[in-house]
């Protein structure tokens, strides 16, 4: 059987994805034939260009005409057009791999879960930092025991972006397209790490933060509000009493893409940052330092499929990783994680910090 893929979007996460089905044959020989069948945009010429350049058959610009002719659908747009579409296609009995976080609000993440539990086919929250070979390993370790009983979670997203005051506005900044700023963006991507590696979070004490607030439109004099935040943070309880701490930042000078994440346990630690994505640091038993270790051996999550030991990967393998796992899942009918009930587990934890902030106060996450 061949995969017929529907793809909304094609610029940042387009091409991420395009070049993961387009080097699955090549790495993952067991993994489905995958037809990129159509791409959807507003503007027909960059889409033919894009299309011609990303390897898709066809072209949309309606994807109301594209959810149920395809066999997967791949909506990879701005927070706000999450919902509508991934709807559609589940109302079409097609399955959804949509980008994090799952929607810019609450509500419309609710509904998107609900659709997909109506439609019973598999879904997936585009949270591809799962997919590191490090954080598995770290997955497998906690699993094992290797850590004893966890304390601690420590995680944080630092970006520099937009330090600069004149950096354009763009939908990013906006909380009608966004939902939210470095919150959703890049703190989706943290708290979907803790409820991987260590367990749901059961309650938050948030404090937003914006640093500028209004930004040139590009190509004009004219200026537009940020609506977002440019910084979060928060103290949060993980299931059995596990304290965390949680920040992002798009306003962190001389931090590109640093997402960073610390667990301590009764018998050892380990620590991780995605700018050496191919190291985890262990510390075990009475060891008097950490361990490094370059998780790229063969017996290794995913790197059988990739070079000899030693030669590292790069963050657009975790993307392959993730079609992998996702496309196989759609191909057998089988279930998938992360799903749409975890996007949605995840927005519950976004919508509480917010809330959090605004209150003052500790809130439980429902």
């Amino acid at each position: 059987m061949t995969v017929k893929v529907g793809v909304l979007g094609y610029r940042f996460m387009g091409k991420a994805h395009a070049n993961a089905m387009a080097r699955l044959p090549m790495f993952f020989p067991d993994a489905p034939d995958v037809e990129r069948h159509v791409l959807v945009g507003r503007d027909e010429d960059a889409l033919a260009d894009a299309a011609d350049r990303l390897g898709f058959e066809n072209t949309a610009t309606d994807w109301e005409a594209v959810v149920d002719e395809v066999d997967v659908f791949y909506n990879l747009g701005p927070n706000h057009v999450h919902a509508e579409p991934s709807i559609a296609a589940l109302e079409a009995g097609t399955p959804v791999l949509c980008e994090k976080p799952l929607a810019n609000d609450l509500e419309s993440a609710e509904r998107m879960a609900d659709a997909a539990e109506s439609a019973g086919v598999p879904t997936a929250a585009a949270f591809n930092y799962r997919y590191v070979p490090a954080i598995q390993y770290a997955k497998n370790l906690i699993e094992d025991g290797a850590l004893g009983e966890i304390h601690h979670f420590r995680g944080k997203y630092l970006q520099d972006w937009l330090v600069d005051p004149e950096a354009p506005w763009s939908w990013r900044n906006s909380e009608e397209m966004a939902g939210s700023g470095a919150l959703g963006d890049l703190g989706a991507h943290t708290i979907d790490l803790a409820r991987f590696l260590v367990g749901d979070v059961e309650r938050v004490s948030g404090h937003l933060q914006t640093f500028v607030d209004e930004r040139p439109v590009e190509g004009s004099d004219e200026t537009r509000p940020v609506t977002v935040d440019d910084a979060y943070s928060a103290q949060a309880e993980l299931e059995g009493g596990v304290m965390a701490t949680l920040e992002a930042s798009r306003f962190a000078n001389g931090h590109k893409n640093d997402h960073s994440i610390e667990i301590h346990g009764s018998e050892g630690s380990l620590k991780f940052s995605l700018e050496r994505l191919n190291e985890l640091e262990v510390l075990r038993g009475d060891s008097r330092g950490y361990e490094t270790v370059l998780v790229t051996d063969e017996d290794d999550p995913y790197v059988d499929h990739w070079w000899p030991p030693g030669h590292v990967i790069g963050w657009e393998h975790t993307f392959v990783h993730e079609n992998y796992e996702f496309l196989s899942a759609v191909d057998s009918d089988e279930e998938y994680h992360p799903s749409f009930h975890d996007g949605l587990a995840v927005q519950r934890v976004l919508s509480a910090i917010q809330e959090s902030d605004e209150r003052g106060e500790w809130v439980d996450v429902d």
